[in-house]
């Protein structure tokens, strides 16, 4: 599908192989989708630019790359967003970090915003946008438009799991924006779930199921 990137990584297609069974503790599932969060913003970034810059190892002085321009922004969908934002933080601590509140009315399925706070200067950011689970896509539209209105022009947008009505409706209204998932599932069920999924990423993570 174009702009959409599935990470076939041997270790994040174990890790999520482990997260998808029903008996899976709630402390393995909060720590292998840490795990998976430092591996995605691993392939998300990979084409982050960069700059020369002269630095002195103990031998000698050299020209060597580093990050150009100002630091990403990681914008988790609360709750189950947050689920990846440790992992990408120890893989990229200087990253700044928006917060998007949203909730799934779980009678229309519609995205309901409860909290938003993000940097003032989002224009000059790559901002990236997480949620474990891309399903209708109502929650992940709803908070690349808000991002937007903010004044983000680069977003991308990294889940676990995604459903090919997830992705034509993020796609269909967001073109711009890229998409990097773990894996494209078979479909919704009647309730708005990913199948075969892993069930509610959120209950999940903090035992509320």
């Amino acid at each position: 599908m174009q702009g959409v990137f599935v990470v076939d990584h041997p270790l994040v297609q174990h890790k999520l192989t482990l997260m998808r069974e029903v008996d899976r503790s709630t402390k393995g599932f909060r720590q292998l989708l840490n795990e998976i969060g430092m591996l995605l913003c691993y392939e998300v970034t990979r084409d982050l630019p960069t700059e020369l810059t002269e630095i002195e190892t103990p031998l000698c002085k050299m020209q060597a790359p580093i990050l150009a321009g100002k630091k990403l922004v990681l914008a988790p969908i609360l709750r189950a967003g947050v689920g990846f934002l440790d992992g990408m933080l120890e893989l990229v601590p200087s990253a700044r970090v928006a917060h998007v509140g949203l909730y799934r009315d779980p009678a229309t399925l519609v995205a309901v915003e409860y909290y938003f706070k993000a940097p003032h200067d989002l224009h000059d950011r790559l901002v990236i946008v997480t949620d474990p689970m891309l399903a209708t896509a109502n929650s992940a539209t709803a908070a690349v438009e808000r991002l937007k209105e903010r004044g983000a022009k680069d977003i991308r947008f990294v889940c676990l799991l995604a459903a090919p009505e997830g992705i034509a409706k993020l796609r269909g209204e967001h073109p711009d924006v890229t998409i990097w998932t773990a894996s494209i599932d078979e479909r919704l069920n009647e309730h708005g779930y990913i199948v075969p999924g892993l069930g509610d990423a959120g209950d999940r993570m903090y035992g509320t199921r």
